[in-house]
């Protein structure tokens, strides 16, 4: 009789082949081994929420709920647009993010700072002037705000819906403290430290955010036009589905986005369970 777990074997690899590839890029085995082997002193320990977070199949739905939320700034939106190779390059775009994630979280205090060096010196390149006339540079701190707590709220929203397990209230406030962490080291200044402080930093930003030509252009390029081989497609349609479903409210009109909680309720949040469900188990099987 057949066993199912040897004859599965091959889909498990394959998908976690194909995920590894465009995540981590070239020879992921050897990167991995250079932040997680690497001696010496981390700035979270293992206990910490902040590795259980990254280390979820949910990043991928927060990841995206990330990227549209942030582009809700026209200035933040403006540095992307003239600055970001994300229409021939997205790929890359997103291995940067996944190995800068991976340094700070989980590499030792050497291959944090090193990373947090690498990212300041890019963003002293990246400014301009948005649509508006108003002037932008990628180190301002409030635009590194705004970026920083999108980034939070995202990876946040979607391990509390589609992670392994239940965050508490308290380990919920320890990651947006953990991350804090990082924010302040990329120039952030005191970044938020609880959910409530967070739910505040989102109020004050309200009146700044409005949806703009590229906001729009960047959200149907992630949502309608993937650049993921045909097998992919629908995988990663639940993936985008499942983002614009933990987006708030008030972004849906200005990024002309779908708003339909009986749909999303009913439909993308098991589609969404199931798609990181089938992330985890490859990925952990690959491990």
């Amino acid at each position: 009789m057949t066993n199912t777990p040897d004859a599965l074997e091959p889909v498990r690899r394959w998908v976690a082949d194909q995920i590894r590839a465009r995540v981590i890029g070239d020879e992921p085995d050897d990167k991995a081994a250079a932040i997680f082997d690497a001696p010496g002193p981390r700035w979270f320990e293992e206990h910490r929420v902040i590795r259980r977070v990254h280390a979820d199949a949910s990043m991928f739905v927060g990841g995206l709920r990330a990227l549209l939320l942030q582009s809700m700034h026209p200035l933040a939106m403006a540095g992307v647009a003239q600055h970001s190779d994300y229409r021939t390059d997205p790929w890359g775009r997103l291995q940067r993010t996944a190995d800068f994630l991976a340094a700070t979280t989980f590499g030792n205090v050497d291959t944090a700072e090193a990373a947090v060096a690498r990212v300041r010196q890019v963003h002293t390149r990246v400014r301009g002037r948005a649509a508006d006339g108003r002037a932008y540079s990628a180190n301002d701190p409030h635009l590194l705000r705004w970026v920083h707590i999108c980034e939070v709220d995202s990876f946040l929203a979607s391990y509390r819906r589609y992670g392994a397990a239940e965050l508490t209230d308290a380990e919920a406030d320890q990651y947006v403290a953990d991350m804090a962490v990082v924010a302040e080291a990329l120039g952030v200044n005191h970044a938020p430290r609880s959910v409530a402080d967070l739910r505040a930093e989102f109020k004050d930003f309200r009146e700044e955010c409005h949806g703009t030509p590229e906001a729009r252009q960047a959200a149907r390029f992630l949502l309608l036009e993937p650049p993921v081989p045909l097998p992919a497609r629908a995988p990663y349609a639940v993936l985008g589905a499942a983002a614009v479903s933990l987006l708030p409210g008030w972004t849906r009109w200005p990024l002309r986005l779908p708003y339909l909680p009986v749909s999303e309720t009913m439909l993308v949040r098991p589609a969404g369970a199931a798609i990181t469900g089938l992330i985890r188990w490859s990925l952990t099987a690959a491990a």
